[in-house]
Protein backbone atom coordinates (compact mmCIF):
# COMPACT_ATOMS: atom_id res chain seq x y z
CA UNK A 1 0.00 0.00 0.00
CA UNK A 2 0.98 3.17 -0.84
CA UNK A 3 1.66 5.98 1.10
CA UNK A 4 -0.57 8.32 -0.68
CA UNK A 5 -3.83 5.37 0.03
CA UNK A 6 -2.26 5.05 3.83
CA UNK A 7 -2.66 9.27 4.40
CA UNK A 8 -6.16 8.79 2.60
CA UNK A 9 -4.94 10.91 -0.43
CA UNK A 10 -5.94 9.42 -3.91
CA UNK A 11 -2.52 8.66 -5.49
CA UNK A 12 -3.05 11.19 -8.95
CA UNK A 13 -3.91 13.76 -6.97
CA UNK A 14 -1.36 16.39 -6.56
CA UNK A 15 -2.46 18.87 -4.73
CA UNK A 16 -4.58 19.29 -1.47
CA UNK A 17 -6.61 22.08 0.79
CA UNK A 18 -5.15 23.63 4.11
CA UNK A 19 -8.07 21.46 5.89
CA UNK A 20 -6.97 18.58 3.89
CA UNK A 21 -3.34 18.78 5.11
CA UNK A 22 -4.39 19.84 8.49
CA UNK A 23 -6.43 16.18 9.25
CA UNK A 24 -3.82 14.46 7.32
CA UNK A 25 -1.55 15.92 9.97
CA UNK A 26 -3.67 16.16 12.77
CA UNK A 27 -2.77 19.96 13.40
CA UNK A 28 -5.01 23.03 13.29
CA UNK A 29 -5.82 25.12 10.10
CA UNK A 30 -3.04 27.69 11.95
CA UNK A 31 -0.65 25.35 12.43
CA UNK A 32 -1.22 24.22 8.91
CA UNK A 33 -0.64 27.56 7.54
CA UNK A 34 2.32 28.92 9.61
CA UNK A 35 4.53 25.44 8.42
CA UNK A 36 3.19 26.81 5.25
CA UNK A 37 4.80 30.56 5.86
CA UNK A 38 8.06 28.81 7.13
CA UNK A 39 8.76 26.51 4.33
CA UNK A 40 7.94 23.12 5.99
CA UNK A 41 5.42 22.50 3.50
CA UNK A 42 5.29 23.09 -0.31
CA UNK A 43 2.14 25.25 -1.41
CA UNK A 44 1.09 28.21 -3.56
CA UNK A 45 -2.51 30.57 -3.86
CA UNK A 46 -4.83 30.29 -6.23
CA UNK A 47 -6.42 33.71 -7.47
CA UNK A 48 -8.83 33.48 -5.02
CA UNK A 49 -6.35 33.68 -2.13
CA UNK A 50 -6.85 29.93 -1.38
CA UNK A 51 -3.76 27.73 -0.40
CA UNK A 52 -2.92 24.33 -2.56
CA UNK A 53 -0.64 22.08 -0.54
CA UNK A 54 2.12 19.52 -2.29
CA UNK A 55 0.74 16.41 -1.14
CA UNK A 56 4.12 14.97 -1.24
CA UNK A 57 5.53 17.26 1.18
CA UNK A 58 2.86 16.36 3.29
CA UNK A 59 3.13 13.03 2.96
CA UNK A 60 7.34 13.74 3.43
CA UNK A 61 6.52 15.51 6.86
CA UNK A 62 4.37 12.35 7.44
CA UNK A 63 7.38 9.76 6.79
CA UNK A 64 9.66 12.19 8.55
CA UNK A 65 7.35 12.18 11.89
CA UNK A 66 6.82 8.82 12.00
CA UNK A 67 10.17 7.49 12.08
CA UNK A 68 11.50 9.58 14.51
CA UNK A 69 13.74 11.88 12.28
CA UNK A 70 15.46 14.68 14.52
CA UNK A 71 13.84 18.03 13.78
CA UNK A 72 15.91 19.59 11.39
CA UNK A 73 15.69 22.73 13.51
CA UNK A 74 18.93 21.30 15.77
CA UNK A 75 21.62 22.03 13.50
CA UNK A 76 21.73 25.89 13.82
CA UNK A 77 22.23 27.18 17.43
CA UNK A 78 19.31 29.53 17.93
CA UNK A 79 17.04 29.70 20.81
CA UNK A 80 13.18 30.52 20.69
CA UNK A 81 12.09 32.87 23.86
CA UNK A 82 9.08 31.81 24.93
CA UNK A 83 6.64 34.37 27.58
CA UNK A 84 3.36 32.61 28.80
CA UNK A 85 1.45 34.47 30.70
CA UNK A 86 -1.24 31.97 32.43
CA UNK A 87 -2.25 32.99 36.12
CA UNK A 88 -3.71 28.84 37.17
CA UNK A 89 -0.77 27.29 38.98
CA UNK A 90 -1.64 24.15 37.79
CA UNK A 91 -1.98 25.34 34.22
CA UNK A 92 1.26 26.46 34.88
CA UNK A 93 2.85 23.13 36.01
CA UNK A 94 1.70 21.55 33.23
CA UNK A 95 3.38 23.96 30.53
CA UNK A 96 6.71 24.13 32.43
CA UNK A 97 6.83 19.59 32.63
CA UNK A 98 5.34 19.19 28.87
CA UNK A 99 7.46 21.50 27.62
CA UNK A 100 10.77 20.36 29.55
CA UNK A 101 10.29 17.23 27.59
CA UNK A 102 10.50 18.88 24.24
CA UNK A 103 13.91 18.37 22.97
CA UNK A 104 14.19 21.81 20.89
CA UNK A 105 16.06 24.58 22.07
CA UNK A 106 13.59 27.08 23.69
CA UNK A 107 13.42 29.35 26.91
CA UNK A 108 10.29 29.79 28.76
CA UNK A 109 9.49 32.78 31.21
CA UNK A 110 6.04 32.17 33.08
CA UNK A 111 3.95 35.35 34.41
CA UNK A 112 0.29 35.26 36.64
CA UNK A 113 -1.08 38.73 34.63
CA UNK A 114 -1.11 40.60 31.91
CA UNK A 115 0.82 43.29 33.85
CA UNK A 116 3.66 40.67 35.24
CA UNK A 117 3.75 40.18 31.11
CA UNK A 118 3.88 43.21 29.79
CA UNK A 119 6.55 43.89 32.52
CA UNK A 120 8.70 41.30 31.44
CA UNK A 121 8.14 41.61 28.01
CA UNK A 122 9.35 45.35 28.66
CA UNK A 123 12.58 44.27 29.95
CA UNK A 124 13.01 41.44 26.90
CA UNK A 125 10.81 41.11 24.13
CA UNK A 126 9.96 37.06 23.57
CA UNK A 127 9.86 35.94 20.11
CA UNK A 128 6.35 33.85 21.28
CA UNK A 129 3.67 35.43 23.69
CA UNK A 130 1.37 32.01 24.67
CA UNK A 131 -1.97 33.74 26.78
CA UNK A 132 -4.67 33.00 28.74
CA UNK A 133 -7.41 36.02 28.57
CA UNK A 134 -8.92 35.91 31.82
CA UNK A 135 -6.30 36.80 34.28
CA UNK A 136 -5.73 39.24 37.73
CA UNK A 137 -4.68 43.12 37.59
CA UNK A 138 -4.93 43.31 33.96
CA UNK A 139 -6.74 40.63 31.56
CA UNK A 140 -4.82 39.16 28.41
CA UNK A 141 -7.25 41.57 26.38
CA UNK A 142 -6.01 44.33 27.64
CA UNK A 143 -2.24 43.00 27.38
CA UNK A 144 -2.66 42.13 23.72
CA UNK A 145 -4.23 45.58 22.93
CA UNK A 146 -1.51 46.90 24.41
CA UNK A 147 1.25 45.16 23.11
CA UNK A 148 -0.51 45.66 19.33
CA UNK A 149 -0.59 49.85 19.97
CA UNK A 150 3.25 49.54 20.24
CA UNK A 151 5.04 49.64 17.06
CA UNK A 152 7.83 48.23 18.15
CA UNK A 153 6.05 45.39 19.43
CA UNK A 154 3.11 44.79 16.83
CA UNK A 155 4.30 42.13 15.55
CA UNK A 156 5.19 39.94 18.11
CA UNK A 157 3.94 36.08 17.88
CA UNK A 158 1.09 36.00 19.92
CA UNK A 159 -1.07 32.50 20.93
CA UNK A 160 -4.19 32.68 22.83
CA UNK A 161 -5.12 29.70 25.12
CA UNK A 162 -8.38 29.85 26.66
CA UNK A 163 -11.67 28.89 27.87
CA UNK A 164 -13.94 31.77 26.87
CA UNK A 165 -16.15 30.56 23.93
CA UNK A 166 -15.85 32.70 20.43
CA UNK A 167 -18.72 34.31 21.32
CA UNK A 168 -17.12 35.49 24.74
CA UNK A 169 -14.23 36.76 23.41
CA UNK A 170 -16.33 38.81 20.76
CA UNK A 171 -18.48 40.56 23.81
CA UNK A 172 -15.24 41.56 24.92
CA UNK A 173 -14.26 43.21 21.62
CA UNK A 174 -12.58 40.14 19.79
CA UNK A 175 -9.24 39.99 19.55
CA UNK A 176 -6.67 41.13 16.30
CA UNK A 177 -7.00 39.09 13.46
CA UNK A 178 -3.61 37.57 13.45
CA UNK A 179 -3.92 36.36 17.05
CA UNK A 180 -3.99 32.38 16.98
CA UNK A 181 -6.96 31.38 19.52
CA UNK A 182 -6.91 27.68 21.01
CA UNK A 183 -9.24 26.18 23.23
CA UNK A 184 -8.39 24.60 26.52
CA UNK A 185 -7.57 22.29 27.61
CA UNK A 186 -3.93 23.15 26.47
CA UNK A 187 -3.34 22.25 23.01
CA UNK A 188 0.34 20.97 22.95
CA UNK A 189 0.33 19.66 19.79
CA UNK A 190 -0.19 22.09 17.87
CA UNK A 191 2.03 24.32 19.90
CA UNK A 192 5.03 22.20 19.49
CA UNK A 193 4.17 22.19 15.82
CA UNK A 194 4.06 26.24 15.77
CA UNK A 195 7.15 26.49 17.66
CA UNK A 196 8.84 24.08 15.44
CA UNK A 197 7.83 25.97 11.97
CA UNK A 198 8.88 29.55 13.50
CA UNK A 199 12.55 27.69 14.91
CA UNK A 200 13.14 26.94 11.27
CA UNK A 201 12.10 29.97 9.96
CA UNK A 202 14.73 31.38 12.62
CA UNK A 203 17.07 29.20 11.62
CA UNK A 204 16.77 30.02 7.86
CA UNK A 205 17.57 33.92 8.98
CA UNK A 206 20.28 32.57 11.19
CA UNK A 207 22.03 30.90 7.52
CA UNK A 208 21.06 33.92 5.57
Amino acid sequence: MSDAVQTGTKPDREFCSTSDAAQMLGVSLGTVQQMVENGLLDAWKTTGGHRRIRVSSVESFLRKRQTGAPAPVASVATTLRVLIAEDDRLMQALYEKTVATWDMPIQVKIVASGFEGLMEIGRSAPDLLVADLVMPDLDGFAMIRRLRADPQLAHMDIIVVTGLSVEDIEEQGGLPEDVLIYGKPIPFRELKGYIQARLMQMQRHARA
